[in-house]
């Protein structure tokens, strides 16, 4: 049997509530009618997206230097330099200024809890996120 490629993706949050606020104030995401217990899901394509509760055995509160460390997460968006803007108004620590890269328009930034995210504007023709 052979993967196809990502299916899902959650961050585990201690806050599941102030997660989920994250993502639709700062980045307009929406919540899904309905979801599994201890998640919230959003109505994100062609990958569901969620926060979630952490899975047993995963301590959050041990996670150095921050949680999800060594993972990127990418999330489409249709102007890297506006959402920039939004997320400095709005306090956001900022990791990187927008930059081109290979993959599109980039900004980095520090979501829920600790996460490291970077949104990105496809570029016109050329690779997809990483």
């Amino acid at each position: 049997m052979t993967a196809t490629g990502p299916d899902f993706l959650a961050l585990q949050v201690l806050d599941l509530e102030a997660a989920a606020q994250f993502f639709e104030q700062h980045l307009g995401l929406t919540r899904a009618p309905s979801g599994p217990p201890g998640a919230i899901v959003f109505t994100t394509s062609p990958i569901p997206f969620a926060v979630r509760e952490p899975l047993p055995g995963v301590d959050l509160d041990a996670a150095a230097p921050r949680p999800g460390f060594g993972v990127a997460v990418w999330l489409a968006v249709e102007d890297a330099d506006a959402l920039h803007e939004r997320l400095v108004r709005a306090g956001v620590q900022i990791l990187g200024a927008p930059s081109d890269s290979p993959f599109g328009r980039m900004v980095s930034f520090v979501g829920p809890e600790g996460y490291a995210l970077t949104a990105h504007t496809a570029a016109p023709s050329g690779p997809t996120a990483p």
